[in-house]
C-alpha cells in the first residue's frame, strides 16, 4: 500500500486529504510543519508527498528545496496543495522541483487520481533504469542527477536537468515546444510556450562553449528542440 505524507498546518485540510486518500487505498502520515516532516522523510521514504504552499516556519518551497537538494529524497514524488490561483505561482512551485499541483479548496478523488498520477511516473522512471547518457563532452548520471560538461560538474535546477534528460535520451529527435511543456513540465500547462525557449537559453548558457552559437542544444526553426547526434 503506497504511503503518502500529508503536510499541512490545518488540521481540517490534513484530515479532508487523509481521509480521501485512505478512502483510495493509500496508507497516509500526517504532519503540521516542514520540519517534522523532513525528519520523518529521513526516517522513512513515503511514496509520494503532498505538500502545502503556505505554513509557517518553512513554508512549502523552503521544504521542497530541502527535499529536492537531498539526493536521498531527490526521488520523491511531491504535489504541492495551494490555494494561490496564479499561474506565476503555480509556475513557481514546478520550477522548483514539484511533480504536480492541486488547488485548494480539492476534489478528493482529483486528489488521489494526481497523487495516482505522480507515483505512476516515479514507477516508470524506476523500471526503465537511470541511465548515464553523454555526447558532445557533457555526461548526465540521472540516478545522481549529476551533470559534467568536459569533466566538469555543472549545477542545473530541476527543470533544467530534466529538460536535459528528455533532449538527451533520443540525439537528433526533434521536439515541439509543446511536447516538451508535456514531457517536462507533466501538467496541463496554459501559459506561455516560450518558457521553453527561456529554460534552453539557461541551458545553453551552461553547457555551451558559445551559447549564442550552439552546437550542442540545437533550434530546429519553426520546430523546436533537439540535441545533436
Amino acid at each position: 500500500m503506497p504511503l503518502i505524507y500529508i503536510v499541512d498546518d490545518e488540521p481540517h485540510i490534513r484530515r479532508l486529504a487523509s481521509i480521501g486518500l485512505r478512502d483510495a487505498g493509500f496508507e497516509t502520515a500526517e504532519f503540521s510543519d516542514g520540519a517534522v516532516l523532513l525528519h520523518a522523510v529521513r526516517q522513512k521514504l513515503p511514496d509520494a508527498v503532498l505538500l502545502d504552499w503556505m505554513m509557517p516556519g518553512q513554508d512549502g518551497i523552503a521544504v521542497l528545496k530541502s527535499l529536492r537538494g537531498d539526493p536521498t529524497t531527490r526521488p520523491v514524488p511531491i504535489l504541492m496543495m495551494t490555494a494561490r490561483t496564479d499561474e506565476v505561482d503555480r509556475v513557481l512551485g514546478l520550477e522548483m522541483g514539484a511533480d504536480d499541483y492541486i488547488t485548494k479548496p480539492f476534489s478528493v478523488k482529483e486528489l488521489a487520481a494526481r497523487v495516482r498520477a505522480v507515483i505512476r511516473r516515479q514507477e516508470y522512471l524506476n523500471a526503465a533504469g537511470e541511465p548515464v547518457l553523454s555526447g558532445h563532452g557533457i555526461t548526465l548520471d540521472y540516478a545522481r542527477r549529476a551533470v559534467t560538461k568536459n569533466g566538469e560538474p555543472v549545477e542545473l535546477t530541476h527543470r533544467e536537468f530534466e529538460l536535459l534528460y528528455t533532449l538527451m535520451k533520443t540525439p537528433g529527435r526533434v521536439f515541439t515546444r509543446e511536447m516538451l511543456l508535456d514531457t517536462v513540465w507533466k501538467v496541463e500547462f496554459y501559459g506561455d510556450t516560450r518558457t521553453v525557449d527561456v529554460h534552453i537559453r539557461y541551458l545553453r548558457q551552461k553547457l555551451e562553449d558559445e551559447p549564442d552559437n550552439p552546437k550542442r542544444i540545437l533550434t530546429v526553426r519553426g520546430v523546436g528542440y533537439r540535441f545533436a547526434e
